[in-house]
C-alpha cells in the first residue's frame, strides 16, 4: 500500500504501522491448499466480500470542518454541494479504524528473523509461483516495459494481500472519511488527518473518474485498496491500465495491480538492472554509526562507508551510491546490508527496513521455488 504509514504488521520496526493491515497481510498460518486457489483468481472473478460495518451514521456533512472540505470540494474540484452532503451523510464512522491507527504499547524489541518468517513462508512461496505462472506474460511484459524483475512484483503483492486474498473489507469511504476527521489523538494527529482529507479528495475523485459508486471500494482500514494495497491518490498518481481495457481497477485485475506495482517502482526511483542490496559486516571500533537513521535514500559512497568500518560482504560496484540498512534481531546480533538505490524504492512502498528485505527475500525464495 502506498503510503508514509506503515501497518500493525511493521510494528517490530516503527512505533505505528502497513498500513500492511494496510496491507491486509494473511497469517503464515493459513494452509497451502487455501492459497493455491486463493491464486488461481482471474481478472473476472468478483470475490463476494462483506463490509466492515461502520458504527453509526454520523453526519459528517454537519460537521464544521467537513463543511469546509465540501466548499472546496466544490470550488476546487466543481462537486455538486447537495450531493456531496448526501454522500458524506451515508458515510460511516468506523471507531474500529480510529482503534487501529492508535500507537501500540511498547512491545519486544525489534526481531528481523521474526518478521521475515510471517512473510517468506511456503504460503506466500507456492503462491507466488501459482501467480507467476498465471500471469506469467503480463509479468513479462512489466519487466520488459518498466525494468522491475517479474519476482519483486509477484513479492510485493505476495507480502499486501497474499495475492488478492486479503485486501480489506472496509469502506473506504468510511475509513478513509473517519481518519481525516476524527484522528486518534497523537503528536502527528494534525499531519495525519491532512493527508487522510487529500486520500478523501482523491477517493472522490478517481469514482467520478471511473463512474462507480465510492461506497463500492472496499479496502483496509486505512482505506488502501486491491491487490496492490494502493491508497486512492496512489491510484491516480501511479496506477496504469495494463490490461488495456481502458479502465483502472486493482480490485478485480491483477494484471492492472502488476502494471501499477512496476510502475509505483520506477516512479520512486527504480534503476532498470541495479542490484538491491549486498551484505556487510560492521567493525564496532570505528565510526559506522553515524550511518544509521540516515533516512530512506542511497546517498553514501563505497569508499565512505569503508573508512568508517562497514565492510561488505560482496564487492558491490564502486560507483553506485547507498544506505546501511540495520536489522536488529531482538538480543541476537543485528544483521547488516548496504542499501542500494532500488532497496531505497521498496521502501517508498512502505517505509519499513523490514518491509523492503521480506520482498527481496520473498523474491528470491519464489524464483527459486519456480526454477527448482
Amino acid at each position: 500500500m502506498t503510503f508514509p504509514l506503515l501497518s500493525r504488521q511493521a510494528l517490530p520496526l516503527l512505533a505505528l504501522s502497513s498500513i500492511l493491515a494496510l496491507s491486509g497481510c494473511a497469517s503464515a498460518g493459513e494452509t497451502g491448499k487455501k492459497q493455491a486457489a486463493a491464486s488461481k483468481t482471474s481478472a473476472k472473478t468478483k470475490k463476494v466480500v462483506k463490509p466492515v460495518q461502520g458504527d453509526e451514521f454520523a453526519n459528517f456533512s454537519q460537521w464544521s470542518d467537513v463543511s469546509s472540505f465540501i466548499d472546496q470540494m466544490v470550488e476546487k474540484n466543481g462537486f455538486n454541494k447537495q450531493q456531496l452532503q448526501s454522500t458524506l451523510n451515508q458515510t460511516h464512522y468506523v471507531d474500529s479504524a480510529i482503534q487501529l491507527m492508535k500507537p501500540a504499547p511498547p512491545g519486544k524489541p525489534k526481531n528481523w528473523a521474526a518478521y521475515r518468517a510471517r512473510f517468506v513462508e511456503p504460503v506466500r512461496i507456492n503462491g507466488g509461483v501459482a501467480f507467476w505462472n498465471q500471469y506469467a506474460d503480463a509479468l513479462a511484459r512489466a519487466e520488459a516495459k518498466y525494468g522491475v524483475p517479474a519476482e519483486i512484483i509477484v513479492a510485493i503483492i505476495g507480502v499486501e494481500t497474499v495475492y488478492g486474498r486479503n485486501t480489506g473489507n472496509f469502506r473506504v469511504m468510511d475509513a478513509i472519511t473517519t481518519l481525516a476527521f476524527a484522528y486518534p489523538d497523537t503528536p502527528n494527529r494534525t499531519a495525519r488527518m491532512n493527508y487522510f482529507r487529500v486520500e478523501l479528495e482523491n477517493t472522490l475523485l478517481f469514482a467520478r473518474d471511473e463512474q462507480i459508486d465510492p461506497f463500492s471500494l472496499l479496502g483496509s482500514y486505512a482505506g488502501a485498496i486491491g491487490w496492490p494495497q494502493f491508497m486512492p491518490g496512489s491510484i491516480r498518481k501511479f496506477a496504469v491500465d495494463f490490461d488495456g481495457n481502458g479502465h483502472i481497477d486493482l480490485r478485480n485485475s491483477p494484471v492492472d495491480a502488476i502494471g501499477s506495482v512496476a510502475n509505483f517502482l520506477v516512479q520512486h526511483g527504480w534503476r532498470s538492472g541495479e542490484p538491491t542490496v549486498f551484505p556487510a559486516k560492521v567493525d564496532m571500533t570505528e565510526n559506522w554509526q553515524r550511518f544509521i537513521n540516515q533516512g530512506l535514500s542511497a546517498k553514501f559512497t563505497l569508499k565512505e562507508m569503508k573508512e568508517a568500518g562497514v565492510t561488505p560482504l560482496v564487492e558491490p560496484p564502486a560507483d553506485m551510491l547507498f544506505g546501511l540498512v540495520d536489522l536488529q534481531n531482538g538480543a541476537d546480533a543485528s544483521e547488516y546490508w548496504l542499501g542500494a538505490d532500488n532497496f531505497f524504492a521498496i521502501t517508498q512502498y512502505n517505509r519499513s527496513f523490514f518491509y523492503a528485505m521480506s520482498v527481496i527475500d520473498l523474491s528470491r525464495a519464489v524464483r527459486a521455488a519456480r526454477n527448482f
